[in-house]
């Protein structure tokens, strides 16, 4: 069973950085791309980032552009998602999930499965 599990989420003030991390059991990530979402309260779930199979390619929602580093260690079965210069809008639940191989052009949630459960990252003074 492919199982996903998410961790490193906390409070954090603005300006601050996080490192998510998406850890893969039952299954190695070596062929499969991985996407970052997020959902805030009230609101539709987001891709953030994504990194396919290689990691040679990466694709960046506009809003964590510059910010935002997505990377993979295949050795670890770890995909990580490092946080910088954290902002009050960047608070929301934050999730990996997996699709073969390659990233889609607009990291849509319906494109990917085998999701993991979430973690919260808020940041606020």
């Amino acid at each position: 069973q492919l199982q996903l599990v998410e961790s490193g989420g906390g409070l954090v003030q603005p300006g601050g950085s996080l490192r998510l991390s998406c850890a893969a059991s039952g299954f190695t990530l070596d062929y499969y791309a991985i996407g970052w979402f997020r959902q805030a309260p009230g609101k539709e779930r987001e891709g953030v980032q994504c990194i396919n199979y290689t990691g040679r390619l990466t694709r960046y929602a506009d809003s964590v552009k510059g910010r935002f580093t997505i990377s993979r260690d295949n050795a670890k079965n770890t995909v990580y998602l490092q946080m910088n210069s954290l902002k009050p809008e960047d608070t929301a639940v934050y999730y990996c999930a997996a699709r073969r191989y390659f990233c889609t052009s607009s990291v849509s949630p319906p494109d990917f499965g085998s999701w993991g459960q979430g973690t919260q990252v808020t940041v606020s003074s």
